[in-house]
C-alpha cells in the first residue's frame, strides 16, 4: 500500500529558453544538455544559475538518438545515426566551446591528436568508438566513469583512462619510423589521408587492435601531455535469448533490461582462471531442452545465487587484456521477468520495462580514497509499478511502487523517486537511507540506536500537473521536464484516485500554463525544496494526526519518512565535507576564502540537520512510548538518540489532565532501562521522587530495583519508605524489600530500626536477597574490567556491623557472575579493609570457587599476605610496632580453614615440635599456621612462592620450619634430614615417620640410620640422638617383623 501525504516537495519552476523543440535531454556536471528534434546540435545550459543561461553549443557528427553524461570525466557519450549507419561517440572537453573556440579534434578510440589538444587539451575532442554491432543503449558508471554499451546481442565494457602521453609515444615509435619516408611529399600525405578515411569507416564494422591506425598515420612524435581521457575495451559479454533495450553500470555491477526482463550480474577481476564458457554452454544446452514447451515466459524473481538458474546465459569473450588485469569472473545477482496479465486487460505495451538505473550511495565512514560505494541499488519500472532492489550485502526487494496511472519514465535520487505520467510529475519516498544507515552503523536496530525498517511502506507526495510530459531527468535539486502538447489527442478521462493501493485521495495542483511563445512544447526546470524544509513541513503535517490520534499509524509513518529524509541529508552532508576537503588542499594557495566559506556553510547545514534529527528522534520516541506492546521497545533507542535528559523525557510523557491513561509502556520500558543500567547521571530529589511515584502507580513490583538505582540516590528516604511499607502491606514480605527498607532507615540514621529490619531474616537468606538485587551492595561494574565500582551506604554499614555477611554476600555475587574479582577487590579497598575483610574474602573464595585459574591466583595472594604478616609483625607476644595488623580477628582461623577448605592441609606432626605454643603473638601465630597449612595442602605451587620465601629468615624455628616444608615439598629429603638433625633432632623421628614411607623408606637405612650413628659417636651430649637411634631401631624391627 502507498500512503499519500499532501506535502510540497517543489519550491519553484522556470522555463528554459530553447530556440528549437527539444528532442532529447540529459543532465550532469551542473549542466542541462538539449538536443533539438531531428537536429545535429547539442546545447548546454547552466542549471546552477538563475534563468539557466546558455553555456555553449556544438554540432555533432550525426543525428543524436541517445545521449548520456558521465560525472567522472565530465564527458558526453552519444549514439548517432547518419546515412543508415549507427555510431558511438564520446565528446570530451566540451566546456571549451563556451570560450568561443571553434577547434574540434576527431580521433579514434585509443589514438591521440596532435596540436593544441596534445599540448594542453584546450579544445573539444570527439572520440569515435568502433563496434562490431549496432549500439542500442549506453550507460556511464557514476563511480568510475566507465562506459557500457549494449548492442543487439552483446554488452561491451570500456574502461575510462586518464593516460599519459609518454606511454603512448613509446608504443608508437616503432611503427612511426616505417612511415617517415611516406611523409616527404605532399602528394603522398594526401593519399594517406584518403586511406585513413577509408580505414576509419572499416573500423566501425570490424575489430582491429587499438593503437594500430594512429601509429600508422601520426606524422610526428606528439608532445608531452600530462593526462587525457580515453577508453579501453576491457570485456565483452555475450547474451543469449535476451535483446538489450537499456543498460546500466555501477562499479562491478552490470544491469541489462529487455522488454520483459531485467538481469543484473557482477563482474570481478580474479587471478584464478575459471572456465565460464563451459558452464554457460552446458546451461544453454540444458535450457534448450525445455524451451519448446513454453508458450509464454513465466513470471520469475530470482535473487542472489538463485539468479543463475534463469534461462539467460552470459559468456565472457576474451579481449587479450587478461594477462595485465587478471581473469574476469561473472556472478549472477538478480533476475526478474514479467508476464503480461491478459486476463486483467493488460497489453504487452503496458508491461514493457523502462527506467533501468543502478544507483550508488556512499556512507560517511568511508575513507576518501575508497571508490567502491557502500550501497548499490537497482531500480526499474513498469508503466504500472516500480521496483527498488538493494544489491550489496544480500539482494533484497526494498520497495514496490504502485502508480495511480501509467508512468512514462522514473528517476531515482537520494531523497525521492520522481516519475512522470502524461500529465503529472509525482514524487515517492525511497528507502536508500535505511539500508545505508545499517551499513554505516553496526549499532542500528539495538537498544542504542534505531532506524525505520527498509521494508516500511512508501508514501507519495504531492502531484504537480503538467501538459504532455515526455521526458524527465534530475541533477541535484533540479528536476528537468520536457513537455510537448499533442493537439490531436484529447486528454484522458479523469482517473479515480483510489486505484492501485493508494490509501487516500491524491492532492493535485493546478496545471502549469505553457509559455507565451505559443509553441506546443516547453522545457521546465522544477526546483525541489531543501530536505530540512520538507522535513519541517512533514512535522507540521504530522501535528494533525497528533492532535486527533497520537497513536495513529499514519503519524508514526510520516515521522519515520522524515527520519529517513534527515538521514539521507546527513549522509550527503558528510559526502560534501569530504569532497570539499579533497578539493581545498590544492586550492588553498590560490583561494583561501572559497573552501573556508564552503566548509562553514556545510558545517552550518550539518548542525541544523543534527538538531532536526534529534528533534525527530524525540518525536518518534513519543510515538513509540505510547504505542502498543509489540513496538514499545523502540522508544528506548529513539529517546537515546534524541539526547534529551530523563527529566525532559518525563515532562514530555506526563499524562494530560482529564486522560485516565497514565504513562505509556514504551516510556516505562525506557525508564527501566535507564535506571537498571549503570549511569553517572544523578537525578535531583524532585525528579527522583517523581520516578518513585511513576513506578508505584504503574509497576509496583519494580520498586525495589528502582530504589537500588544509583541515579535515585537523592530520593526522599521518608517518602520512599512510606511507599515501600505500603508495598509490603499489599504484596507481602520479601528479602530485597526488607533490605531496601533497611537502607532507607540508614539514610534516616535510625540504627535501631535498621537493626530490627536486618534481623528479620537469617544471614544466608539475606545473601540470597543480595543475589537477587546486587545494586543494594555496589554500584557500577557493568562497563567491563575498568568500570568504576563503588560501595553503597549499606555495604559500609555491613563492613562495620556484619562483616561476615558482607563477605558471604560478595562471594555469592561473584559465584553468580554478578561481580568480577577485580571489582570485589576494589570494593574492599574503598572500605579501607585491604588487610582484614579482603583477605577474609579471598579465604572464603577458596572455599567456594571451583575455577582453577581463580584458585591459583587466590592461593598466591593469601600466601603473599601471610608472608607479609610474618615479615612485618614482631614475633613477641606484645606487638605495638608500626606494621601491626588490624586488631580485628579474622573471620576464619587456621583450624576453620583446615576443616572447611581442601586447599588447606592438616599440619604435619613434626611441625608441632618446631612450633612451641605461646612464643609468638596471636596474629603472628595465626599467619604462621595458615601458611604452614597451605604448604601442607595439595594445591599451592611451592615454586610460585619460593621468591617470596626468601624474605623469611631461617634463624628462628618457625622460619626454619617454613623453609624445611618447602624443601620437603620439593623432594629434597637428604638435605632436609641433615638440616633437621642440625637444628632440632628431637623432631627427626616424627619427620621420618611421616615422610619416609613407601618409595622413600629406603632412606631410613641409607641416610637416617647412618647419620644418627655417626652423630651419636662424636656428640658430647648424645642423649637426644641416642634416643632417636633407639626409636629408629625399634621402628625398623617392627617393620621387619610385620613383613
Amino acid at each position: 500500500m502507498v500512503h499519500v501525504y499532501n506535502c510540497h516537495p517543489f519550491s519553484s519552476q522556470q522555463i528554459v529558453q530553447v530556440e528549437q523543440e527539444p528532442g532529447l535531454i540529459c543532465c550532469g556536471g551542473g549542466a542541462l544538455f538539449v538536443v533539438a528534434t531531428g537536429g545535429c546540435k547539442v546545447e548546454a545550459y547552466n542549471l546552477e544559475k538563475e534563468g539557466c543561461p546558455l553555456i555553449c553549443r556544438f554540432a555533432t557528427m550525426g543525428t543524436v538518438k541517445s545521449i548520456q553524461h558521465s560525472r567522472m570525466g565530465d564527458y558526453l557519450v552519444t549514439i548517432e545515426g547518419k546515412n543508415c549507419a549507427t555510431y558511438l561517440r564520446a565528446y570530451t572537453n566540451w566546456r571549451y566551446q563556451a570560450e568561443g573556440k571553434a577547434r574540434v579534434g576527431v580521433r579514434l578510440l585509443g589514438h591521440l591528436l596532435r596540436g593544441a589538444s596534445v599540448r594542453g587539451g584546450a579544445q573539444m575532442e570527439i572520440i569515435e568508438i568502433p563496434l562490431s554491432e549496432r549500439p542500442v543503449a549506453v550507460a556511464c558508471c557514476p563511480v568510475t566513469g566507465d562506459l557500457l554499451v549494449g548492442c543487439e546481442n552483446t554488452l561491451v565494457l570500456f574502461t575510462l583512462r586518464r593516460q599519459n602521453q609518454q606511454s603512448q609515444n613509446q608504443s608508437q615509435q616503432m611503427v612511426q619510423s616505417t612511415w617517415t619516408n611516406s611523409q616527404q611529399s605532399s602528394s603522398q600525405s594526401q593519399g594517406i589521408r584518403r586511406l585513413y578515411v577509408v580505414m576509419t569507416c572499416c573500423l566501425l564494422l570490424t575489430r582491429i587492435p587499438k593503437g594500430y591506425l594512429s601509429s600508422l598515420f601520426s606524422g610526428q612524435i606528439m608532445d608531452s601531455n600530462p593526462n587525457f581521457l580515453d577508453f579501453e575495451r576491457s570485456v565483452i559479454l555475450h547474451l543469449s535469448q535476451m535483446k538489450p533495450k537499456q543498460v546500466a553500470l555501477c562499479g562491478e555491477y552490470v544491469a541489462v533490461q529487455g522488454e520483459l526482463e531485467v538481469l543484473v550480474v557482477k563482474l570481478e577481476t580474479s587471478s584464478d582462471p575459471k572456465t565460464l564458457e563451459e558452464s554457460d554452454t552446458k546451461k544453454t544446452d540444458h535450457l534448450e531442452d525445455h524451451v519448446d514447451f513454453q508458450i509464454l515466459p513465466i513470471h520469475q524473481e530470482l535473487l542472489g545465487d538463485r539468479a543463475k538458474d534463469c534461462d539467460i546465459a552470459v559468456s565472457i569473450e576474451k579481449t587479450g587484456l587478461e594477462d595485465s588485469k587478471g581473469q574476469y569472473t561473472l556472478s549472477y545477482v538478480l533476475f526478474r521477468r514479467f508476464t503480461p496479465d491478459f486476463f486483467q486487460g493488460c497489453s504487452v505495451e503496458e508491461t514493457q520495462l523502462h527506467s533501468l538505473q543502478l544507483y550508488p550511495l556512499f556512507t560517511g565512514n568511508q575513507s576518501m580514497s575508497l571508490q567502491e560505494p557502500s550501497c548499490v541499488f537497482c531500480f526499474f519500472s513498469l508503466p504500472s509499478a516500480g521496483y527498488l532492489y538493494s544489491l550489496k550485502g544480500g539482494v533484497e526487494l526494498l520497495s514496490a511502487y504502485q502508480y495511480p496511472e501509467k508512468v512514462l519514465k522514473a528517476v531515482l535520487t537520494d531523497y525521492l523517486l520522481h516519475v512522470i505520467t502524461k500529465s503529472a510529475l509525482q514524487c515517492f519516498t525511497v528507502r536508500c537511507a535505511a539500508v545505508a544507515a545499517r551499513i554505516e552503523d553496526p549499532y542500528i536496530d539495538s537498544t542504542m540506536k534505531a532506524c525505520p525498517p527498509c521494508s516500511m511502506e512508501v508514501c507519495a507526495l504531492r502531484i504537480q500537473l503538467f501538459i504532455g510530459l515526455r521526458s524527465v531527468c534530475v541533477y541535484g535539486h533540479h528536476v528537468v521536464l520536457l513537455s510537448a502538447a499533442d493537439a490531436e489527442t484529447t486528454e484522458e478521462p479523469e482517473r479515480t484516485t483510489q486505484r492501485r493501493g493508494l490509501s487516500r485521495k491524491w492532492t493535485i495542483s493546478s496545471p502549469k500554463e505553457t509559455s507565451t511563445a505559443g509553441h506546443g512544447w516547453n522545457l521546465y526546470v522544477v526546483d525541489t525544496v531543501s530536505p530540512l524544509t520538507l522535513y519541517q513541513e512533514m512535522v507540521e503535517y504530522s501535528q494533525r494526526y497528533a492532535e486527533t490520534n497520537p497513536q495513529a499509524q499514519s503519524l508514526r509513518h510520516l515521522l519515520s519518512e522524515a527520519h529517513l529524509l534527515l538521514r539521507t541529508s546527513l549522509l550527503q552532508t558528510s559526502e560534501q565535507q569530504r569532497i570539499i576537503e579533497e578539493d581545498s588542499s590544492p586550492s588553498l594557495q590560490a583561494d583561501t576564502e572559497g573552501p573556508s566559506v564552503k566548509q562553514a556553510a556545510v558545517r552550518t547545514d550539518s548542525t541544523e540537520l543534527e538538531e532536526a534529527f534529534k528533534q525527530n528522534c524525540a518525536q518518534l520516541g513519543d510515538c513509540f512510548s505510547r504505542g502498543s506492546q509489540r513496538e514499545c521497545h523502540l522508544a528506548l533507542p529513539y529517546y537515546r538518540m534524541s539526547g534529551l535528559s530523563v527529566t525532559e523525557l518525563m515532562a514530555r510523557n506526563r499524562p494530560l489532565a482529564g486522560r485516565p491513561q497514565s504513562y505509556g509502556p514504551g516510556f516505562l520500558f525506557y525508564l527501566k532501562h535507564y535506571l537498571f543500567e549503570e549511569t553517572e547521571q544523578v537525578l535531583s530529589q524532585e525528579a527522583a521522587d517523581e520516578v518513585i511515584d511513576i513506578f508505584s502507580q504503574s509497576e509496583p513490583s519494580q520498586l525495589v530495583s528502582v530504589c537500588a538505582s544509583p541515579s535515585l540516590i537523592n530520593t526522599s528516604p521518608a517518602k520512599t519508605l512510606q511507599i515501600l511499607q505500603h508495598l509490603e502491606n499489599t504484596a507481602g514480605v520479601s528479602v530485597p524489600l526488607t533490605t531496601t527498607m533497611a537502607t532507607m532507615m540508614l539514610r534516616l540514621e535510625d540504627l535501631p530500626e535498621y537493626t530490627r529490619l536486618m534481623e528479620r531474616h537469617a544471614e544466608m537468606v539475606l545473601v540470597y536477597g543480595f543475589i537477587e538485587e546486587p545494586r543494594l551492595l555496589l554500584h557500577g561494574g557493568d562497563g567491563g574490567q575498568h568500570a568504576h565500582v563503588r560501595p553503597t551506604a549499606l555495604t559500609r554499614q555491613l563492613a562495620k556491623s556484619q562483616p561476615g555477611l558482607l563477605v558471604a554476600a560478595v562471594v555469592a555475587l561473584h559465584e553468580n557472575n554478578k561481580v568480577q574479582l577485580q571489582h570485589a577487590d576494589h570494593i574492599f579497598k574503598e572500605l579501607d579493609c585491604e588487610n582484614c575483610l579482603q583477605v577474609d574474602f579471598w579465604e572464603a573464595m577458596l572455599m567456594a570457587s571451583s575455577q582453577e585459574t581463580i584458585i591459583q591466583e587466590l592461593l598466591f595472594r593469601v600466601a603473599s599476605v601471610y608472608i607479609d604478616r610474618l615479615t612485618n609483625t614482631p614475633s613477641e607476644t606484645h606487638t605495638n610496632g608500626p606494621h601491626a595488623p588490624s586488631k580485628r580477628r579474622p573471620l576464619k582461623s587456621a583450624d576453620d580453614l583446615i576443616n572447611s577448605c581442601s586447599h588447606y592441609g592438616a599440619l604435619y606432626p613434626w611441625l608441632i615440635v618446631l612450633n612451641p605454643a605461646h612464643t609468638t603473638s596471636s596474629q603472628h601465630q595465626e599467619a604462621l599456621y595458615k601458611l604452614q597449612s597451605l604448604l601442607c595442602g595439595p594445591s599451592l605451587s611451592v615454586g610460585s612462592v619460593m621468591p617470596l620465601m626468601e624474605r623469611l629468615s631461617d634463624e628462628t624455628l618457625w622460619g626454619f620450619s617454613l623453609h624445611l616444608l618447602c624443601a620437603t615439598r620439593r623432594g629434597q629429603y637428604d638435605s632436609s634430614i641433615e638440616k633437621l638433625l642440625d637444628r632440632c633432632p628431637q623432631a627427626i623421628i616424627a619427620y621420618a615417620n611421616h615422610h619416609l614411607q613407601d618409595s622413600h623408606m629406603v632412606l631410613w637405612w641409607q641416610k637416617l640410620l647412618p647419620e644418627l650413628c655417626n652423630r651419636t659417636r662424636v656428640a658430647a651430649d648424645n642423649s637426644i640422638l641416642l634416643a632417636a637411634l633407639k626409636e629408629t631401631s625399634l621402628n625398623r624391627n617392627a617393620v621387619c617383623s610385620t613383613e
